[in-house]
């Protein structure tokens, strides 16, 4: 792949998180399932997220046996995963599997 096809791809991206009139936080993502950050809300949130899991793994660290490891890190990084997923689904686009822009 070449650098200009990269840059079409970014640019379908843009246009495609441009085209929000429902001022979605996510839309859904071009290619494969899930959704992607559409606004400064949406990314506010990822952040957060990655932010907070980040922690929980550098606190990993103490960590000597596999039951502190589920109470200390596993369980919070799942709930965290809940809550960003539920967040994603109450503010975003339904998600579906897509490859590419849809025939309008």
């Amino acid at each position: 792949m070449t650098i200009n096809n990269y840059m079409n791809i970014i640019k379908k991206y843009i246009t495609y998180l441009k085209d929000n009139p429902e001022g979605y936080w996510f839309k859904r993502k071009l290619y494969g399932w899930g959704w992607v950050p559409a606004r400064v809300q949406g990314w506010l949130v990822l952040g957060a997220y990655i932010v907070a899991v980040v922690i929980f793994v550098l606190r990993a660290e103490a960590v000597v046996s596999l039951v502190d490891a589920i109470r200390q890190v596993i369980a919070p990084v799942l709930v965290l995963t809940i809550i960003l997923l539920v967040v994603c689904y109450k503010t975003g686009e339904k998600p579906t599997w897509q490859w590419g822009m849809r025939a309008e």
